[in-house]
Order: C-alpha cells, then sequence, then structure tokens
C-alpha cells in the first residue's frame, strides 16, 4: 500500500493534471496536427491523398497492438518507467518523421509513433484510479479529459500555423520539441502511483494472462466495446477531416479549426458537465443521458445534412457540439467502470480498453472514413449508426450486470483533493 513517504511525494494538483492529460493529448497530436499538411505532402512525397490516410492507419494500427502491453508492463515494473521510456521513444520516432525522405520511410516512422505513444495514455488512466476514488476519480477523469479534449482542436490550428512557417517537416520537428518537454515533466514531477508490493511479477505468461482474463470476462468485454463505438462516430469525423474541411467545405490548410473547434468544443463542456455531476447522478444514469444526448445530436444533424441548402457553414458544424458532449458526459463513467472491474490488475484493463478502441479507429481510418466521407449526409448517417449501436450495447450492459462492483476503497490510497 502506499507509504506515507509516496503520498508526500504527489505533486500540487494542476502540475499532476497537466502532465497526465499531456501524456494523453500526445496521441490526438501525432494525428490532427499533420491534417493541413495531407496537400503538401502528397506532392513533397509524390503520392495519392488516399495513401496518405494509411499514415493515420499505420499509426493506430501499432499504436493499439503495443498499448496490450504497457499497461501490464505497468502493473509489473511501476507506471513512471513505462512513461518515461513511452516518451522518450516517442522523441526519437518523430525526429525519424521529421528526416523520412520518402513514404515509405515515413510510415516507419509513424509506426514506431504508435508503439511508443500509447504509453502515456494508458498510464494516465491507471494513475488516476492509482491515486483517487470514487466520484473523486469521476472529477479528475473528467477534468483531464477537458484538457484531453482540446488537443484534437488545437492539433490542427497548431498544424495550419506550422505550415505557414515551413514545410510539412516542421510538424514533426513541433511533435518531437513536445516530446521533450513531456519528458522533462515526467521525470522531474510525476511520481510512482503503482507501489512495489501491489505489482505483479513481469513475466510473459502472467502478462498476457492478465490481458485474457480482462477480456474473457464478459462485463469486461462488454465496457470495452462500449467505450470504442461510444468513441467511434466522433473519430469518424476527425479522421475525415481533410475531407470534410477541403473536399466538402471546399477549405484551405488554414481552416481546419472550423471543423474541430465545434467538434471538441462539445466535449469539452461535456467532460466539465461529467465532473460537476460527479455524486449528484448516479454513473449508469449519466452515461445513459450521454448517449440520448448524442443519438438526439446525431438524428438532428442527419436530418439537417439531407437539406441541401445546409451542406456548408454554418450549418455542417452545427449540431457536432450536442453530438460530442453526449460523448463526453458518458467517456469517464465508462473508463471507470472498465478500471473498477479489475482493481487487481488496472493496467491490462486500461489496455485492453485502449487496444479495442484503437483497433476501431485504425479501421474507421483507412476503411470506413475514405468510404463514407463522400458526402455529409453520409457521414451523419454513419456516425449516428456508430452511436446507436454503442447505445444498445450500453443498455445490454446495463440489463446483465451493476454498473461499478461494489469494491470497497482502500483507506490507504491516496484519495483527499485537499492534499494535493
Amino acid at each position: 500500500m502506499p507509504t506515507a513517504t509516496e503520498r508526500s511525494a504527489l505533486p500540487p494538483h494542476w502540475i499532476l493534471l497537466t502532465i497526465l492529460a499531456g501524456l494523453g493529448m500526445v496521441g490526438p497530436f501525432s494525428i490532427d496536427t499533420m491534417f493541413p499538411a495531407f496537400a503538401q505532402m502528397a506532392v513533397d512525397l509524390d503520392t495519392t491523398p488516399l495513401a496518405l490516410q494509411q499514415l493515420i492507419s499505420v499509426y493506430l494500427l501499432s499504436f493499439a497492438m503495443m498499448s496490450l502491453f504497457h499497461g501490464p508492463v505497468s502493473d509489473a515494473v511501476g507506471r513512471k518507467p513505462v512513461a518515461l521510456i513511452g516518451v522518450a521513444l516517442f522523441v526519437l520516432a518523430s525526429l525519424a518523421c521529421a528526416l523520412a525522405p520518402t513514404l515509405a520511410w515515413l510510415l516507419v516512422g509513424r509506426a514506431l509513433q504508435g508503439l511508443s505513444a500509447g504509453a502515456g495514455q494508458i498510464i494516465s488512466r491507471a494513475m488516476v484510479r492509482d491515486v483517487f476514488a470514487g466520484d473523486r476519480a469521476q472529477q479528475v477523469m473528467s477534468q483531464i479529459a477537458m484538457i484531453f479534449g482540446l488537443a484534437p482542436a488545437l492539433a490542427p490550428i497548431v498544424g495550419g500555423w506550422l505550415l505557414a512557417h515551413g514545410d510539412w517537416r516542421l510538424v514533426f520537428w513541433f511533435l518531437t520539441g513536445l516530446g521533450i518537454v513531456l519528458l522533462v515533466l515526467v521525470g522531474l514531477f510525476l511520481p510512482e502511483t503503482h507501489p512495489e508490493q501491489d505489482r505483479t511479477p513481469l513475466r510473459v505468461r502472467p502478462l498476457f494472462g492478465s490481458l485474457w482474463s480482462v477480456w474473457s470476462d464478459p462485463d469486461g468485454r462488454r465496457l470495452a466495446l462500449t467505450a470504442m463505438v461510444n468513441f467511434a462516430g466522433m473519430f469518424l469525423y476527425i479522421s475525415s477531416a481533410p475531407m470534410f474541411v477541403v473536399t466538402l467545405l471546399g477549405k484551405g490548410e488554414q481552416d481546419f479549426w472550423v471543423l474541430f473547434v465545434p467538434l471538441i468544443s462539445g466535449m469539452v463542456i461535456g467532460s466539465w458537465a461529467s465532473g460537476r455531476l460527479a455524486g449528484r447522478l448516479s454513473g449508469r444514469r449519466l452515461a445513459t443521458i450521454g448517449y440520448w444526448i448524442s443519438l438526439l445530436g446525431g438524428a438532428a444533424n442527419l436530418a439537417l445534412m439531407l437539406v441541401p441548402a445546409a451542406r456548408t457553414l454554418p450549418w455542417a458544424v452545427l449540431l457536432l457540439p450536442v453530438y460530442t458532449f453526449g460523448v463526453a458526459l458518458a467517456f469517464p463513467i465508462l473508463t471507470l467502470a472498465m478500471l473498477d472491474l479489475f482493481p487487481e490488475k488496472r493496467g491490462a484493463a486500461a489496455s485492453v480498453q485502449s487496444f479495442v478502441g484503437l483497433v476501431s479507429n485504425a479501421l474507421i481510418a483507412g476503411v470506413l472514413a475514405p468510404l463514407v466521407a463522400f458526402s455529409l449526409p453520409a457521414l451523419a448517417a454513419t456516425a449516428l449508426l456508430l452511436t446507436l449501436i454503442g447505445y444498445l450495447l450500453w443498455r445490454r450492459h446495463l440489463s446483465v450486470t451493476a454498473l461499478e462492483p461494489q469494491v470497497p476503497p482502500d483507506p490507504q490510497n491516496y484519495e483527499p483533493m485537499d492534499e494535493l
């Protein structure tokens, strides 16, 4: 159990929150910052936009594959070493992308980025549940989601600004610098939250066994799939950004904000609301409300996009904040419910949940987005269908199990916010 020394080693709350959110932001920044550069990269690398779309899929697939190991390894050796090594490798991978002479080399660099970037996202989730319990955990997870949610909105704006001052390689030089800053913050300020006495053996068989035990548990499997589909409709819009902004709306490389600002504003506000409502509404009720808001927002968006005159700004993005508000309202609850199912294997639980979501995102970016991003109605209909599937999975989960297992909080765990 955590000692008084470990408890006193925690930094101020705002520093801990910033580092954990920053670790989670590496993933979306690695995807969205380069969207405005697609046209320039296609010319410079002599390739097609469809081929460049694979830069997202390769990144997400490698991210997903390695995410299976970040969590269980952190259960065995501690959270901080995994975070440090992951960020250090991300710096080297971003540097390789910045220097890549061909598309093939760039794909290799992107794969290496994916292998390393997942450490931060998974470790940050596990550390929240290491440190906080109950409603406080939902509040902190929501606060991190608010900061994390800014990344997809800021990243393409930053990418467009970078292109105004250089070529597409400057995007990857920026990611290299971002990784260096995080490496310093993690090394200097991030505490270890998983004490030695609670760790599992670092052996191959137990490592895979912990992953399998999470996936083979019916409740864990349902929650992993539910969280996957909860985010899928929103990610469809994110991964379709080059086609949505440039092809369908006829905008330029500096205009990606017209999609990402409304898309992410709903997510940030929804995360804030989820934190504020923690303890006032039950988790199951709050997540259900989130799904209903997403379904109503998605249905209204589809109805609007069926009107030809509405397929332009601001109507094309008008209802997206309503849709993503509902997504963000449910997200912290789905994440914490998964971690609470496996209190002895939180790293493995976070890995399985991330892996399932990332494989889905890779398929959306590489297959689904190119198929349906030919029109605004097709995008709206597909997003609504994905949300409906998520809601049905959620209802099925509620019908067979309680949302939160009745595990009493550890009285020695770091819980009081005031101590931070």
